[in-house]
């Protein structure tokens, strides 16, 4: 294991057991943030870095009975904290690694991304191996449920044009992993990218 993946787990493994209460009035950004990927029944979606898992039930709801949901995060407390809340029942949970997903190429119709670009080591890498388990034509999302200014003041710093998810450095970064970008939103509310996969 990397250095890069014991930080991650130690810094949400030590959060987990709070996460869900820290942000509890975030569930209908999700809702939203789903709706915008416009998953039919019968589709195969990923919540990559799921955390205590809170878009399973909106992705479960979009695909319905008969799609599929996978849940995959680096830290074992936010999978156990998924499972506590009820639902695990949404998805089939994985602790995996998103630079080694143990997902079949062009498996999936999609991929929802909470809060993970910031916390990626290897972005090119990383969201090149995402797309390696999508189908070309298929969407990727990138989500918080704040948009960049509102999480730099509350994070205490000041936003910065070489931030990752600076449209000027996400578009190409998206482009030369796989991805082409359809749309970007960052408002106070939300921050929110679609992309398509290329190919």
């Amino acid at each position: 294991m990397t250095d890069d993946h014991m930080q991650v787990q130690e810094f949400f493994g030590a959060r987990a057991a709070h996460w869900d209460a820290r942000f509890s009035g975030d569930g209908p950004a999700y809702e939203a943030a789903v709706a915008a990927l416009g998953l039919r029944h019968g589709d195969s979606v990923l919540d990559a870095g799921c955390g205590t898992g809170r878009a399973l039930p909106y992705l479960r709801e979009a695909v319905g009975a008969d799609g599929t949901v996978l849940g995959a995060d680096l830290t074992r407390q936010m999978l156990d904290e998924a499972v506590r809340a009820g639902r695990g029942r949404a998805a089939c949970l994985l602790q995996a690694d998103v630079a080694r997903l143990p997902v079949a190429s062009g498996a999936l119709d999609a991929v929802f991304a909470a809060g993970l670009i910031a916390h990626l080591p290897r972005p090119t890498e990383n969201l090149r191996e995402l797309a390696r388990t999508v189908r070309p034509g298929g969407l990727l999302a990138l989500f918080h449920p704040v948009g960049r200014a509102a999480l730099a003041a509350r994070q205490g710093r000041q936003i910065t044009d070489d931030d990752l998810r600076a449209e000027p450095r996400l578009g190409p970064l998206l482009e030369s992993s796989g991805w082409r970008l359809l749309s970007y939103v960052d408002e106070d509310s939300r921050f929110l990218v679609l992309a398509a996969r290329t190919g």
